[in-house]
């Protein structure tokens, strides 16, 4: 029997093992947390830079006073490092979670407190990566629904933390989704994949539909009340779960926003004028529209007596 055998025949293995590559993957997305939005940064500012040359028709030379080039930084360069003394993490210092939990939540140098949230998000990414092989077992779907809430466990801290969510991550989930629809025909079980019209119709429904709220919130209030990042979200989940899922997502969101915006308001007194991202609403209830999106569906449909 090989591996791959046993994994399809011991659900909990595969689980247990869902479960621990996934806290290694959470690992990875704190990188991505962290980096993604300074090199957005700095790529946009390079951009604005030689934009203002070519406008100006001149291109700056280079002096002595002249400020190097920033060194290289992205997902693999540099090493991470401690924030306050800027001492290496060493490998054994960056075991998911164990870690965390060895050191005390305290750098091992300066003995700087170190964020809860590091093993926060490699723990939620493990908890949901086992729950949703429970829930699709061994099969493509799985794998593909891993990346699907993978991305949006990335997409979620890093809205919360910017308020943006990046082209980089949102588009290839929608053009992903768009793919998986050609499996359509293998008469896999939903909710992914859906028939390629479906799909094509949600990824085009679900962003005019935000873009629509935008503009109409915009004109009436001459303030934005959400990024184009959501609708890029909202037509990806258009795409990965058809046109039928958006009223659900779209419900599940609103409330889940409105509630928790006016807890805010009433227990910390929050100002209303600041802005709350609503990516992470977006992104909680396209992951449980995939999970359980049309149990929910026919749930209610049942209770209100429309399914007869």
């Amino acid at each position: 029997m090989t591996v791959f055998d046993l994994l399809e025949t011991a659900p909990a293995l595969l689980i247990g093992s869902a479960f621990l590559l996934s806290l290694l993957i959470g690992s990875f997305l704190n990188v991505v947390i962290h980096r993604l939005p300074v090199m957005l940064d700095r790529q946009w500012r390079e951009q604005a830079s030689e934009m203002l040359a070519d406008a100006s028709g001149s291109s700056p030379q280079p002096t002595a006073h002249s400020p190097q080039p920033s060194p290289p930084y992205n997902l693999v360069t540099p090493r991470s490092a401690c924030p306050h003394c800027n001492a290496p993490i060493r490998a054994h210092q960056n075991i998911p979670v164990v870690s965390y939990l060895l050191l005390g939540g305290k750098c091992a140098n300066c003995k700087a407190k170190i964020s809860p949230r590091y093993p926060i998000v490699e723990l939620a990414t493990a908890i949901l990566s086992a729950a949703v092989v429970w829930r699709f077992g061994w099969q493509w779907q799985s794998a593909a629904a891993l990346f699907f809430t993978w991305a949006l466990v990335a997409l979620t801290v890093i809205d919360l933390d910017h308020q943006i969510l990046p082209d980089i991550i949102t588009l290839p989930l929608l053009w992903l989704g768009l793919l998986l629809s050609l499996a359509w025909h293998a008469g896999l079980s939903q909710p992914i994949p859906v028939d390629p019209a479906s799909a094509i119709i949600g990824g085009a429904a679900g962003y005019l539909t935000l873009w629509s709220v935008y503009w109409a919130f915009k004109l009436l209030t001459g303030k934005e009340g959400m990024g184009y990042g959501d609708f890029k979200l909202f037509g990806a989940f258009g795409a990965w779960m058809g046109w039928q899922m958006l009223p659900l997502i779209l419900l599940l969101s609103a409330f889940a926003g409105a509630v928790i915006g006016i807890v805010l308001i009433v227990a910390r007194g929050r100002d209303r004028n600041i802005p709350i991202p609503f990516g992470p609403y977006l992104a909680a209830a396209g992951w449980i529209a995939l999970m359980w999106g049309p149990q929910i569906v026919s749930g209610y449909l049942s209770m209100s007596g429309l399914d007869r």
